[in-house]
């Protein structure tokens, strides 16, 4: 579906069945997120023509508001379960071969200041596998601790990984923890697809928490919108379907007060590129 032509086409042909196959489109849509994200691999032929049709149809969004709480409502519910586990393969897909890289930067970064740290948090964590991950690419670290929105998905972690003891899966909103628990000699990871549901406030005011810590590092890997440049527009955009949040990282990790120690963007398929940052906060 990548010419006009042919998008036009199929999204004709998806609206007639929709009309069709009320009940089977009420069952795609059901979700607009859900929607956003299906797996086209489990859908028949016509459900994928109709899904598409669904999405270019989808009502335009500019409430800030409106979308942050309408994506947290996903992120907790059991919804977002199913495509955790869609997304399982990206760690072999696209973190192993296209993000890597920054944490063989991170490891030079934490000997080159001689900082001793033994915690890593993921915010976000999803389905486990990155934390899992990291814990054999740090195995000086005594605990790696894994936080997302998700009850449901934090207790399948618990018994996927409970033969390795240096991970710890938490239930909790990731300001009102680190508030709580945040302690020196910590790093910090997101991957592809968290901080983008935060509001800029709330991003802000995260970031500005885990800014009083002591000898912090911090590794972002988070989607942006294609067209947004940070110099020509450095505050938070929307973008995609859902919609999600295309915030500058770098002006929103220097406002907290972190020092930037890598930034570089790689451009994705659609309407996103890759940002990554490198942050950290020594005292």
């Amino acid at each position: 579906m990548k010419s006009k032509f042919t998008r036009t086409i199929a999204k004709h042909i998806g609206n007639i069945l929709v009309f069709l196959r009320p009940k089977k489109a009420q069952e795609l849509s059901e979700n607009r997120i859900t929607l956003v994200h299906k797996n086209k691999n489990n859908l028949s032929f016509q459900e994928r023509l109709m899904r598409f049709a669904l999405v270019q149809n989808l009502e335009t969004l500019d409430d800030h508001n409106k979308i942050a709480e309408q994506n947290k409502t996903f992120w907790i519910n059991e919804s977002a379960t199913e495509l955790f586990t869609e997304t399982k393969d990206s760690i072999n897909t696209f973190f192993i071969p296209h993000c890597t890289f920054i944490f063989d930067l991170l490891k030079q970064e934490i000997s080159n200041q001689n900082q001793e740290i033994d915690t890593l948090v993921e915010i976000g964590t999803g389905n486990g596998s990155i934390l899992n991950h990291l814990s054999n690419e740090f195995p000086n670290f005594k605990k790696l601790i894994g936080i997302d929105l998700s009850a449901n998905q934090i207790e399948i972690n618990k018994k996927k990984y409970k033969q390795n003891t240096k991970l710890e899966f938490v239930t909790s909103d990731a300001y009102d923890w680190i508030k709580k628990n945040g302690k020196k000699n910590t790093v910090f990871v997101t991957y592809n697809g968290v901080l983008e549901y935060f509001l800029e406030q709330q991003l802000q005011e995260l970031l500005i928490e885990i800014n009083k810590l002591k000898n912090i590092f911090f590794v972002s890997i988070e989607p942006n919108g294609a067209s947004h440049d940070f110099d020509k527009d450095p505050n938070t955009q929307l973008y995609g379907d859902e919609p999600s949040f295309s915030h500058n990282y770098p002006k929103l990790f220097k406002n907290a007060g972190f020092t930037l120690w890598h930034f570089s963007q790689i451009q994705l398929e659609g309407e996103s590129k890759q940002t990554f940052i490198g942050a950290k906060k020594l005292d």
